[in-house]
């Protein structure tokens, strides 16, 4: 991700928590705040040591980062991300964690309806 595209800031953390909206599945959960002068999508990553050491958790983080570069591109700029990973995404593969955010995203409707998830070789056939 672009340094553009981060949430860094404490401050920046706390006001999404407190002013935005939740979705969540087994894997992750995602808060939205829509802020209507931003011209770009910035992504919060939140990755608690009750998922590992910092290898497990740094290993989720980029996981997370390559999942979400296929949706970028797709989502509205006018929004601040924060996406905590919960203990089940230890141990799954980036098409899973892709997946995974995939249907998150889609349940926030933060995703254009027609936005497909991206079909690994096996669904193919």
């Amino acid at each position: 991700m672009k340094k553009d595209n981060r949430l860094k800031k404490n401050e920046e953390f706390q006001k999404v928590f407190q002013q935005g909206t939740s979705v969540a599945n087994r894997q992750f959960v995602v808060y939205s705040l829509f802020k209507k002068d931003q011209d770009t999508l910035r992504i919060g990553l939140s990755v608690s040591k009750k998922i590992g050491n910092a290898v497990a958790r740094n290993k989720v983080k980029r996981y997370i980062r390559e999942g979400m570069r296929e949706f970028i591109p797709q989502m509205k700029p006018d929004r601040d991300l924060i996406i905590i990973a919960r203990q089940p995404v230890v141990g799954m593969g980036v098409d899973e964690v892709r997946r995974s955010l995939h249907h998150v995203l889609q349940r926030g409707k933060l995703l254009p309806p027609k936005s497909r998830q991206h079909q690994s070789k096996d669904d193919a056939k």
